[in-house]
């Protein structure tokens, strides 16, 4: 199969999820060695999980598939450029690369606009719409410590 027929998959789980009613129009999968290991669409309103994007349900379904939490060697194919969030699922995945259909500004057109969200990201905490509050630092910091200490820990 080509690029194009699995960016065809894709976009087809799109419609398919949208067609359900289980969230927006949006699809993903992922690819090794030329077979798909991971689907996803949106499911955020039908599972009521705002996480529930496409990509990040088809890194899901890859990962639990290989036994793995790292997609190296594999490849994404998405019906649109990734907001924030799944962009931050992606490289924490380490796939070899992404492949994508609609940008965010085509998502915008349709009343799916990730901007404000990269705009907040520039923002100095106390000016984001969303208040943040540093506290309890000193106790966090000391599991930080044990982590650093501890022998049998799995790196990613």
């Amino acid at each position: 199969m080509s690029h194009t027929d699995f960016m065809r998959m894709a976009v087809e789980l799109s419609r398919k999820g949208m067609n359900a009613n289980k969230g927006g129009p949006f699809g993903a999968i992922v690819v090794k060695d030329g077979e798909v290991i991971g689907r996803g669409h949106n499911s955020v309103t039908s599972l009521n999980d705002p996480t529930a994007h496409a990509e990040v349900v088809a890194i899901r379904d890859a990962c639990a598939r290989l036994g793995s939490y790292q997609l190296q060697g594999c490849i994404l194919y998405t019906s649109c450029e990734p907001c924030p969030m799944c962009l931050g699922a992606i490289y924490w995945a380490r796939p070899d690369k992404v492949y994508y259909a609609n940008t965010k500004v085509d998502a915008a057109e349709v009343d799916f606009d990730d901007d404000f969200i990269y705009r907040e990201l520039e923002l100095p905490m106390r000016q984001r719409s969303i208040p943040f509050e540093q506290m309890g630092r000193e106790e966090a910091l000391e599991v930080f410590r044990e982590w650093m200490r501890k022998e049998d820990k799995r790196l990613y």
